[in-house]
């Protein structure tokens, strides 16, 4: 495993550390996958990287071989989820995007239709 900063007060960091309990889905050394507790889809896990970033654009400037790896937990979990042909990503950026966890995460979506927005 590789050796990432992490933050002591962050969410996500004591989720992949062990010290909170979540419902893992699929996970590799550089990013897990867990179902969202307040799921807005059937399917909705988020992918969040081992490393703590407050966001997907820090995380792309800082490790992008994390946001790779990432993005082929993605594909995993798609997969798993039985939703590889029919998904959303969405990563938010931001207070005003509706970040409320600020450590960079995506969130899988599926399992459902869509409408545009």
């Amino acid at each position: 495993m590789t050796a990432t900063p992490q933050q002591d007060d962050c969410l996500f960091c004591k989720i992949i550390n062990g010290e909170i309990p979540a419902e893992r889905v699929a996970e590799s050394d550089r990013a897990i996958a867990f179902r969202d507790i307040n799921p807005a889809a059937p399917v909705h896990v988020l992918v969040v990287p081992r490393r703590h970033e407050p966001n997907i654009g820090a995380l792309a400037a800082t490790a992008p071989d994390d946001l790779a790896a990432l993005f082929a937990l993605v594909t995993e979990v798609a997969e798993k989820e039985g939703v590889a042909e029919h998904h959303r990503i969405v990563f938010n950026t931001g207070t005003e995007a509706g970040q409320t966890i600020f450590h960079a995460h995506g969130h899988v979506l599926g399992g459902t239709t869509f409408t545009e927005r």
